[in-house]
């Protein structure tokens, strides 16, 4: 393991907002502060400590400080009390985009690279059969992880599919055309209706989502749930609520309708529910 690094993410203090949100994964952290120098100076006091007591230290010219509505004047001060360099965003942190506002397609770049690096040498001679087998294992797979958190571009999915397509039907060879033997809706669909069994991207996105949905309705006991549900949702009935929030959360919230479909109310206290729209019977949803 390497010396552990941080990434900061600095704002412009808020009277009312004192909680940081602090996100940890093996030697990469991240942390949310206000953009105050008298904060950091304890931070880095307390890293110092850490440091003394188990002999890693963190390696300061490996982290970023990222200003949000924060001027270069006040930036500039705080970078140099705390000793690292001055990011932009949107940033990666664990393979996704970071940012303020709604990711682009070049914002993707590293995992529709990823997928293309999968196009090997190997997948020529391969069978159609094993050219399926690697689609379904292998570059599929890839975009699983940014799935499950983000709503991934139109235009992304379609460069994913062209890959997908790419290695089943022609291998690593970008040159040639054509060879298309089953339109690609057809391969999409499951084998029992005829079709190859791969994964509709749009559809697992998703698929994927709406577990974001189940946690913030069912109220779980995690922070991005708690912090949406106070900030945005208290004294009020989700359901019934307009769009408000993070791009993130506006994509997330589109997918209730699909949501209160297929998932069965159960008697609570309300507050996340909708007698006329949502399901309360089993006999419903069979």
């Amino acid at each position: 393991m390497g010396d552990p690094h941080l990434v900061l993410v600095v704002r412009h203090p808020i009277k009312g907002l004192t909680c940081d949100a602090l996100i940890q994964y093996a030697d990469d952290t991240l942390m949310l502060l206000q953009a105050d120098a008298r904060q950091l100076v304890f931070l880095k006091a307390l890293l110092h400590s850490f440091a003394e007591s188990t002999g890693l230290k963190v390696n300061y010219s490996k982290s970023h400080m990222y200003p949000i509505n924060v001027s270069n004047e006040r930036m500039t001060h705080l970078a140099s009390t705390f000793g690292c360099d001055i990011g932009t965003m949107p940033f990666t942190y664990l393979g996704l985009p970071m940012g303020t506002t709604k990711p682009r397609i070049e914002d993707f770049t590293l995992t529709m690279d990823k997928v293309e690096r999968r196009l090997s040498a190997c997948s020529t001679w391969l069978s159609y059969s094993g050219r399926l087998e690697m689609v379904n294992s292998a570059i599929t797979p890839i975009t699983m992880y940014a799935m499950c958190t983000i709503k991934l571009p139109k235009g992304v999915i379609d460069n994913i599919d062209g890959a997908r397509k790419q290695c089943l039907w022609r291998g690593n060879d970008l040159e040639k055309k054509g060879g298309n033997l089953v339109a690609w809706p057809t391969v999409m669909k499951p084998k029992e209706k005829g079709g190859l069994g791969v994964i509709n991207l749009r559809l697992q996105n998703d698929a994927l989502l709406l577990k974001q949905l189940n946690k913030f309705y069912n109220k779980e006991d995690i922070p991005w749930v708690q912090l949406i549900w106070s900030k945005y949702y208290d004294a009020k009935v989700p359901h019934a609520a307009r769009e408000m929030g993070s791009f993130w959360w506006k994509d997330v919230l589109r997918l209730s309708v699909i949501f209160r479909r297929i998932a069965k109310c159960e008697l609570g206290d309300g507050s996340s529910a909708c007698f006329w729209e949502d399901l309360w019977s089993e006999s419903v949803l069979s």
